[in-house]
């Protein structure tokens, strides 16, 4: 590798952990895990929660989901247990790779279209108003917005270990 290469690779890294420190500084005195931590920090930086998975061939030009964290909550009666609620933004023919859930997923359609299919099953248009469902560890094959002009939206819900997270695996 050559010199110029490293000296931008080790600039890019001083960089980020001095918004990280900073982020630190700014950031509440409660106590959080080291994923909220992170995904707090990548979305304060207005990149999405679920940033550079690969692309397979052919979905490397299309646009990518942005994911927002709503909310994240600790399920009282099942100790052990967190439910994590995030919007899921599909700008129009973007994509989202294989991937899988460690815990359970409901996502509910808000706008447009979206195209999805799990490892097994044909792939299905859910339109807003419809939902579908993930069991834990299923190879999501891949989502998508067919429509070329229209963003879509989806709200998921995930049931998983506490402190909300990993939500994604990518395959």
């Amino acid at each position: 590798m050559s010199a110029l290469f490293l000296a931008s690779r080790r600039a890019a890294a001083l960089a980020m952990l001095g918004l990280a420190a900073g982020w630190l500084l700014l950031a509440p005195a409660a106590p959080r895990s080291a994923v909220q931590w992170f995904d707090d920090l990548c979305s304060s930086l207005g990149r999405p929660m679920f940033a550079s998975a690969p692309a397979p061939a052919g979905a490397a030009a299309r646009p990518a989901t942005v994911v927002k964290r709503l909310s994240c909550e600790p399920l009282p009666n099942v100790p052990g247990k967190s439910q994590t609620t995030v919007q899921v933004e599909f700008p129009p023919l973007a994509f989202s790779p294989a991937h899988r859930h460690p815990g359970s997923v409901t996502a509910v359609v808000t706008e447009g279209t979206i195209r999805s299919q799990l490892q097994g099953t044909p792939a299905a248009d859910y339109q807003a108003g419809q939902s579908f469902f993930e069991p834990p560890g299923t190879l999501h094959v891949f989502a998508e917005n067919p429509d070329p002009s229209r963003t879509a939206k989806l709200i998921a819900f995930f049931v998983t270990d506490e402190n909300c997270g990993p939500l994604v695996v990518y395959e």
